[in-house]
């Protein structure tokens, strides 16, 4: 790496650290008015948010499964600023008592919920990102590095320097929030930023969550790709079940949480053609399996009708493309998943308690559903306001991330000249 981009990178990640020393003594209503401030500049300069937006579009084939994520409109901002002010109203997380006790010599013991100090984010064309991280970090009381995607760079760049305004309008240190380089090279440093960083987490595709796990000398918590299921079982209801599918998949193709592959029960292949028919009106590709396709043709738009591969099971297609799988059991069905699951967002629906109690049992994912589409998984939608991810992984948080899990805790013991014996 060139010397100077070295050194413009080392004082960035430097003063980044700075300014989560200085977060510590920000109280709770200081943050919320800064994060309500924020919430206000992002509407009135919606019109320059938007014209750096476009710059990045521009750049970007429409056909790319990113575009929508990259894309952000009047409405899509104006969400934005609502999830901003909802973070502004939840409790801080800070200060919790976690746990309590005195000890027969008299110590007291309080493990408290702190801020984790700096975290960085390594994402790729999410925009709406920026705001999140920002508004779940101050509100957590660290200080964000972000590194954005080059696809999105020009939209990036506006909403950090309108946050970096609204930080001096309040005489906060700016570097609460840190925009990095939309190059390999900050990745690399960002995620060897031993003693500057805390923590990184990766927002993106199963390509960059990989790289970042296998790369990083820094801890890391995956928020990883999303291969979601959902199992038609033989106690089924249609109804249901075609209006949970159709949503699951093509409320929002492009988001981690979207629908990839339905299996159904061998036993209910008569009603798929049923099930399948909302999904005509978004032009949804099926890779079907055979018995699947016997049920389709003529019944599904043939045009629209593959046939499954192997690499139909697994992927996750970001796109108006789904696979179906036939099953004879509900423990087919769960061996489907353990193969090839992500273990993001599973769901079934079925009318038999005992059945979705053994899935639900069963199925290692972070998010698990009974009679609802996976499109829920997100951290708005479980009363978290705005997530920082949805975390795959088992160690310290699973699901969507929000306050809570980008805290952690210390211990505080309180003495009295209290010694320990020999």
């Amino acid at each position: 790496m060139d010397n100077n981009i070295q050194s413009t990178i080392n004082s960035q990640l430097s003063t980044a650290k700075e300014a989560s020393i200085d977060l510590a003594l920000l109280d709770n209503e200081t943050i919320n008015q800064v994060l309500q401030a924020v919430a206000d500049r992002a509407i009135a300069e919606t019109d320059i948010i938007l014209s750096a937006n476009a710059k990045d579009l521009a750049r970007m084939d429409e056909t790319n499964p990113m575009y929508d994520r990259l894309k952000l409109t009047k409405e899509r901002i104006e969400g934005i600023a609502n999830d901003t002010r909802k973070v502004s109203t939840l409790p801080s997380p800070l200060g919790r008592v976690l746990k309590h006790s005195v000890l027969p010599n008299g110590l007291e013991l309080k493990r408290v919920s702190v801020p984790f100090g700096v975290i960085g984010i390594v994402y790729e064309a999410r925009p709406n990102v920026t705001f999140d991280v920002f508004s779940l970090c101050l509100k957590a009381g660290s200080a964000c590095i972000l590194k954005g995607g080059k696809d999105a760079d020009d939209s990036n760049r506006a909403i950090v320097g309108l946050i970096k305004q609204v930080l001096r309008d309040f005489h906060i240190n700016e570097n609460a929030i840190t925009l990095l380089p939309a190059t390999h090279e900050a990745t690399g440093a960002l995620l060897h930023a031993n003693g500057y960083v805390d923590l990184v987490i990766p927002r993106g595709s199963k390509r960059l969550i990989d790289f970042v796990r296998q790369e990083a000398s820094v801890p890391v918590i995956e928020t990883g790709a999303g291969v979601c299921h959902a199992f038609f079982d033989k106690a089924g209801d249609v109804e249901k079940g075609a209006r949970i599918i159709n949503n699951a998949k093509t409320r929002r193709v492009s988001v981690c949480n979207a629908l990839d592959c339905t299996l159904v029960h061998a036993d209910r292949l008569a009603d798929l053609p049923t099930i399948c028919a909302p999904l005509k009106e978004s032009n949804v590709v099926i890779f079907a399996d055979e018995p699947a396709m016997a049920v389709l043709v003529g019944q599904y738009p043939n045009d629209l009708l593959k046939p499954a591969t192997d690499e139909s099971y697994g992927t996750e297609f970001q796109s108006y493309t789904m696979a179906i799988k036939t099953v004879a059991t509900a423990d087919e069905a769960i061996r489907h998943i353990r193969r090839f699951g992500s273990g993001h967002s599973e769901c079934i629906i079925t009318e038999d308690r005992a059945t979705a109690n053994q899935f639900m049992a069963q199925v290692d994912a972070a998010c698990v559903y009974h009679n609802a589409p996976t499109s829920f998984t997100d951290g708005a939608q479980f009363g978290l306001g705005a997530e920082i991810g949805i975390s795959t992984q088992k160690l310290h948080a699973r699901g969507p991330m929000a306050l809570e899990e980008i805290c952690t805790y210390k211990w505080l013991i309180e003495g009295d000249g209290q010694v320990r014996p020999k």
